[in-house]
């Protein structure tokens, strides 16, 4: 029975990742990857399948005891870790060290093109170190909108963004964390892809405030501005600044980029549609409202 390790698994991507893996019946033995075990446990309460083990991708120390004896990992990077060197490197060095041969990396759709970004960076060190990879470059999360813009949209009823009239494309995580799981799962059948995950929409920030409004009470708007506006507007908020660059980074370049492509992948693993923008600001319609 293989053993998977899934990092970040309290965020947004892993707990869905382990949701949909007990869902499809893993064969594989499940642990959960975590800075607090105890909190993680409360959080799996009502699943017994689940293991836990310390991991901290800012504390090397535990990347040891975490990685012995496993066979795959799932891996993303936490969006206030930037420097790849310095977190990235030795935690690839500990995978190739405890003879960890299989990883999935969640990427972003576009890494390819941009040398800046660290997506583009871990996925090179991944193939430099020689490991057996899948990445996964999904496109734009609409839960974006419900956890990195949701503090402006409450406190302003805006959305503010270097990203002008730019397209992007919205892809929910429970789509791909679904598909996360699949790979997981049948690793061999995907070794050493890349693979796009993407929705069938391909629409700018100004389009999707438009879709908001018509179904909350009170109107947000949406705010364009300068890239550095927008990192003094930040530094007040949000002390790490490395996120703050990453942000610039993955909405402000796709102005000068041609329009996302589609890729219908969700729809033929899973036989179904991905999620519609409209169908997910119903169902996370609470999270928009003012309170």
């Amino acid at each position: 029975m293989d053993k998977i390790l899934i990092t970040g698994a309290t965020g947004n991507v892993g707990l869905e990742v382990i949701n949909y893996l007990v869902e499809l019946k893993s064969s594989c033995r499940i642990f959960a990857g975590v800075r607090d075990v105890e909190r993680a446990r409360k959080i799996f309460s009502d699943n017994n399948r689940i293991e836990f083990l310390e991991f901290d991708f800012e504390n090397p120390r535990t990347f040891g005891n975490a990685l012995k004896n496993i066979d795959r990992v799932f891996l993303l990077r936490p969006p206030h870790i930037s420097n790849v060197e310095k977190f990235f490197r030795p935690l690839i060095e500990s995978l190739k060290e405890n003879k960890v041969k299989q990883v999935v990396f969640l990427s972003v759709q576009g890494a390819e093109k941009s040398s800046v970004i660290p997506h583009n960076k871990i996925e090179k060190l991944i193939k430099g170190y020689e490991l057996e990879y899948i990445f996964l470059r999904p496109s734009y999360f609409m839960q974006n909108l419900t956890t990195t813009l949701i503090d402006d949209i409450k406190q302003k009823r805006k959305i503010i963004l270097p990203s002008g009239n730019a397209k992007f494309n919205w892809i929910d995580i429970k789509n791909i964390a679904e598909v996360t799981a699949i790979l997981m799962e049948n690793f061999l059948l995907y070794r050493n892809q890349t693979i796009e995950i993407t929705g069938y929409e391909n629409e700018n920030f100004a389009t999707v405030v438009s879709m908001i409004n018509q179904q909350v009470k009170s109107p947000i708007q949406f705010e364009s501005v300068n890239p550095l506006k927008f990192y003094l507007l930040k530094r007040v908020s949000e002390k790490e600044k490395g996120k703050i660059i990453v942000m610039i980074l993955l909405h402000f370049l796709p102005r000068f980029q041609k329009e996302p492509q589609v890729s219908n992948f969700y729809e033929k693993l899973t036989g179904k549609k991905p999620t519609k923008l409209v169908d997910f600001i119903e169902r996370e319609l609470i999270k928009f409202e003012e309170h």
